[in-house]
């Protein structure tokens, strides 16, 4: 299993592992991913910020990161970050454990990128995911409501999203 950084190639796979992933959000959730543009996808693919885990040469998981949210996380984010967005699995991948795989990575990457926190956020609501993720070892920090904005992909119009963080060492 390796974590390497997607490129213009697997942007299909990419797609195809977010659709799989909303049809799954839909069945266990109220709220899920309502797409995203090509063109995002294709920026953190230039800019190294999307990755994607292999397993036996095929894609099992993606992922992607940013060094800022500040619609989110307001005045937190000018501490030194990084944020993990959409994760993605295979679904004959599922139950493998990339989140905590993830965040192995993350601490690494934080560490080597002077970042003192890894985030992530979630829709709020549904507490096993919440759960998920404490056990992953990040810290739930609550619920935060947010202003509206088109600088936020369209799931996180209407809603709040549970907050979680891990303070790197």
């Amino acid at each position: 299993m390796t974590v390497e950084n997607s490129v213009i190639g697997d942007i299909d796979v990419i797609f195809k592992l977010y659709d799989e992933g909303t049809a799954y959000q839909k069945s266990v959730a109220k709220k899920h991913w309502k797409g995203f543009e090509r063109s995002l996808i294709e920026a953190e693919i230039g800019e190294s910020r999307q990755w994607k885990i292999i397993v036996d040469g095929e894609i099992a998981c993606v992922f992607a990161i940013t060094y800022s949210d500040p619609f989110i996380w307001e005045e937190k984010d000018k501490e030194p970050s990084i944020y993990i967005h959409r994760i993605a699995t295979n679904p004959f991948f599922r139950g493998n454990g990339f989140t905590k795989r993830i965040v192995a990575w993350a601490k690494e990457f934080a560490l080597e990128n002077e970042k003192r926190f890894i985030r992530m956020d979630t829709g709020s609501g549904n507490d096993k995911l919440n759960n998920y993720y404490i056990s992953c070892g990040f810290t739930y920090l609550g619920i935060t409501e947010y202003q509206v904005t088109d600088s936020l992909p369209e799931h996180y119009k209407g809603g709040s999203s549970s907050l979680f963080e891990i303070a790197v060492q």
